[in-house]
């Protein structure tokens, strides 16, 4: 049996993943998209941790949040338009 506390740390983690699951789908600037996708691996980690899957926790950090959330932050903010009129000067 798990504890009570337990429980109620994995429904809140639970809450956080749906919420920040859907901020980053009804997101319409892409940079918090990608944010929310972020803070969403790491309370998946989070969830993995809760259930006694150390390893897949630490995986989800290193490989997702690591590498993919930081990929993609890259390369929204590479491939961003700048921000100004399209006059030249005037």
């Amino acid at each position: 049996m798990i504890g009570i506390g337990e429980a109620l740390v994995f429904f809140i983690l639970a809450a956080v993943v749906i919420f920040f699951s859907l901020a980053a789908v009804l997101s319409k600037d892409i940079v918090r998209a990608a944010l929310a996708l972020v803070f969403s691996m790491f309370t998946v980690a989070g969830l993995f941790i809760t259930l006694n899957a150390q390893f897949l926790g630490v995986v989800q950090i290193l490989v997702y949040v690591g590498a993919i959330g930081v990929l993609i932050l890259f390369a929204v903010m590479l491939t961003k338009n700048t921000m100004g009129s399209d006059d030249n000067g005037n």
